[in-house]
């Protein structure tokens, strides 16, 4: 049930889509623990109505459909904020604070985020390390664009999430391949909720993490965690996983802090919590993508374990105009991995035997009956589990992980064969 010491008359955070249980479900727990919330959702999932005062069913395509069911919450009760964790629903959320005059940052700020040309355009314009890029019309287009930029390139769809539609090409051959890879891609009906269109940019070689930053104002960044990201072989970026550690070395790097905070200055963010990708090439740190949201993938959560730090409830805080909590409350390494499968066929069994007190959570994502795909054609869509751990270092993370892993099995059907595969 939502927080019995809220008060009935306490003025309500709005909350633009719920998402699902297994990747949202713990930020609007741990929202709703601090602050009233009002959701609003297509179809509002029954788990969620014990977080939440109350519900409204409203098509989050409409804006005008949004800004009116906002409207009438606002004639019964005070309205103090709007927030969204989701992709989908980060320009929405800014429209409809602005409208009201609620804290949040820009509209076009948050557009900046979610096109990744108007991005690249921007970070070019301040100076800021990132990747040459430019907008594709056509393959032949992409050939003589890759020509121009020498050695491998990367294509990616304009304006989704998740390295859906994100390749790697080294031949002319590879980048026609790449190219209408990315302009067919799909992901969670993001493809509808962004602006179209294919961009070609340098490959940057080196490892890749994210920068948690709070963003307390317009030049005031504070870096609550990095988050270390794998992923699976190229020529796709598949994120098989992450690490936070509450002492990682990365925190205290200055070119990371001042890219970041360039960054985000360079888009106009002045409020929110901010998912800021980076590659850490020969040359520093380079901008990959800059997200208007929370992180994905549980990465939130892994900070919360590893820090104390509550990303949600911080997002939470900044939405109503509040000052959140920023001071860590402990000290250790968290990470996630998502186990994929060895062979595409459908699913008919799954089964695990590890129970442990690091061990923070393990869920079958792929259920018997299923269909997935194997690397390289995977997408996060064919993840069949995923594992959270603790640990005092990340050294320790690694090998519990490798443990959970060998002792979890999945039984598959082979779309070619009638051998099932047991991974």
């Amino acid at each position: 049930m939502p927080n019995a010491s809220h008060s009935p008359r306490s003025p309500l955070l709005v909350i633009l889509g719920a998402g699902s249980r297994t990747w949202r479900g713990y930020g609007l727990q741990h929202i709703a623990a601090r602050h009233p919330v009002a959701l609003l959702d297509e179809k509002p999932p029954a788990w969620a109505e014990d977080h939440v005062v109350l519900s409204r069913t409203v098509d989050l395509t409409d804006g005008q459909a949004v800004t009116e069911a906002v409207e009438t919450l606002a004639a019964d009760r005070e309205v103090a904020g709007v927030l969204t964790y989701m992709e989908n629903h980060v320009v929405l959320a800014a429209r409809v604070a602005e409208h009201f005059g609620l804290p949040g940052t820009t509209p076009a700020s948050v557009e900046a985020c979610r096109d990744k040309y108007l991005s690249r355009s921007l970070l070019a314009a301040a100076g800021v390390p990132s990747a040459r890029s430019y907008l594709v019309a056509d393959v032949e287009t992409a050939v003589e664009y890759a020509v121009l930029l020498g050695g491998p390139v990367v294509l990616k769809p304009r304006s989704l999430a998740g390295s859906a539609g994100v390749q790697r090409a080294d031949t002319p051959d590879q980048v026609r391949s790449a190219f209408q890879a990315a302009r067919g891609a799909g992901l969670f009906g993001l493809e509808r909720a962004g602006t179209s269109g294919v961009l070609i940019e340098e490959y940057l070689e080196g490892p890749e993490v994210s920068v948690e930053c709070v963003v307390l104002g317009h030049g005031t960044v504070h870096i609550a965690a990095i988050t270390r990201k794998y992923l699976g072989d190229e020529p796709f970026f598949q994120e098989t996983g992450h690490l936070v550690d509450a002492t990682d070395p990365l925190l205290a790097d200055p070119q990371i802090r001042d890219v970041a905070q360039a960054a985000l200055a360079a888009a106009g963010i002045s409020s929110g919590v901010m998912h800021v990708e980076m590659r850490l090439t020969r040359e520093g740190p380079r901008i990959v993508e800059l997200n208007a949201r929370l992180g994905g993938d549980l990465i939130p959560h892994l900070v919360l374990l590893a820090t104390g730090l509550n990303l949600p409830q911080i997002a939470a805080d900044l939405a109503v105009g509040a000052d959140p909590e920023l001071v860590p409350s402990h000290s250790q390494s968290a990470a996630i991995r998502f186990l994929f499968p060895d062979v595409t066929g459908h699913v008919t069994a799954v089964h695990t035997g590890v129970f442990a007190s690091w061990l923070d959570r393990f869920e079958w994502t792929a259920a018997p009956g299923s269909h997935v795909t194997a690397p390289p054609r995977a997408t996060l869509l064919d993840r069949t589990a995923l594992a959270v751990v603790t640990g005092p270092g990340p050294d320790i993370c690694h090998h519990r992980l490798q443990q959970v892993e060998q002792r979890s099995g999945i039984h598959i059907q082979p779309d070619a064969t009638t051998n099932a595969c047991v991974a």
